[in-house]
């Protein structure tokens, strides 16, 4: 049994794999690195075999998706900690030790992540969980460093060790024995917020996910579906529906529910008269495919209640951020509270 696994899950990622495997590599040491083929066909899996001979190769036997192949993956390792990071992340030196340490010394800290800065502009914050993710009480999700488009610059603000709602499945260091406790993944978001997800589940069950401060890493971010894919609007949409109604009571999603799908096509409306009327369809699709498996999230729902046994968790964040940022200007995250 080794203490920490890096797995990285790819897809068609040769190139991501070729420019940035090498730093894994090269800066942990102390780590077992195993790259998981979900089921690639540009060479990906030839290039790890031929070319780093010194990292274990599990291929996949087709796109299982993010949740799917992390989850059948992650079966086969044997582990104190996993480290679930995407393909197209540039580690830092020491970027292992400051959050294992942090782990180590409380065994309730179930999940955690580093700093995640954009690889292409590395003085700013990366979209896919900067200083750390938030929620709000709409299940809207959002970063320190980070509030919806608004990217802020790495100026020293978010060097501390801090509880958080949710850590980025782009660098997600998680206690094996929680992942599996929890069932790892839940395989019907695909892909977008599972972590999310896995986080609420987790802290109901009475655990912490942490963000450290002292660690770093570089994403490109939008390696398997850029910002403007419509597909990814969807996933986004239609899991963002699945979260509430997963984690919330019934007594407050007969309020939060509605004004939820409200909030949802008023963003449709914005995206229509935008011009993007792709995106605006790819939200009522996500709608109307939740509608559909409606009675498969309230039984869903049922057994999340059974297994973790309460809706209790501590630090969502209790006002609404899209009227803080849209109708009150707060574009940065350290002026939600003033």
């Amino acid at each position: 049994m080794t203490k920490v696994a890096v797995v990285i899950l790819n897809y068609n990622g040769k190139h991501f794999l070729k420019q940035f495997l090498p730093s894994v590599i090269e800066y942990s040491k102390e780590a077992k690195i195993v790259v998981a083929d979900n089921g690639s066909t540009d060479g990906s899996a030839d290039l790890v075999v031929n070319d780093f001979p010194g990292v274990d190769l599990i291929r996949l036997s087709e796109n299982k998706g993010f949740c799917g192949g992390y989850n059948e993956v992650l079966r086969k390792i044997d582990s104190t900690y996993f480290i679930l990071l995407n393909s197209d992340v540039e580690v830092t030196r020491d970027w292992l030790k400051p959050v294992i340490e942090l782990m180590d010394t409380n065994p309730h800290i179930a999940a955690a992540q580093p700093k995640i800065l954009a690889h292409r502009q590395k003085h700013k914050f990366e979209y896919a969980g900067a200083a750390g993710g938030q929620i709000d009480i709409l299940g809207y999700p959002f970063c320190r460093g980070r509030l919806f488009d608004s990217i802020e610059e790495d100026r020293g603000q978010y060097n501390d060790t801090t509880q958080i709602f949710w850590a980025s499945g782009a660098c997600l260091f998680v206690r094996a024995n929680c992942y599996h406790e929890m069932g790892g993944l839940d395989e019907d978001f695909f892909a977008h917020m599972e972590e999310i997800d896995l986080c609420w589940r987790l802290q109901r069950k009475g655990y912490k996910i942490f963000y450290e401060g002292k660690s770093t890493v570089y994403h490109v971010g939008g390696g398997t579906l850029s910002a403007s894919s419509p597909r990814k609007t969807y996933f986004n949409f239609r899991n963002g529906l699945s979260l509430l109604v997963k984690h919330q009571r019934i007594s407050v999603l007969l309020w939060k529910f509605p004004l939820r799908v409200f909030l949802d096509w008023a963003a449709a409306f914005r995206f229509l008269i935008g011009g993007d009327g792709i995106h605006a369809k790819a939200i009522v699709v996500a709608h109307l495919s939740f509608v559909r498996r409606l009675y498969h999230e309230l039984k869903k729902r049922n057994n999340t209640y059974h297994q973790v046994g309460t809706f209790n968790v501590e630090n969502i964040y209790q006002g609404l951020i899209v009227f803080k940022y849209f109708l009150f200007g707060k574009k940065n995250y350290e002026d939600l509270n003033r």
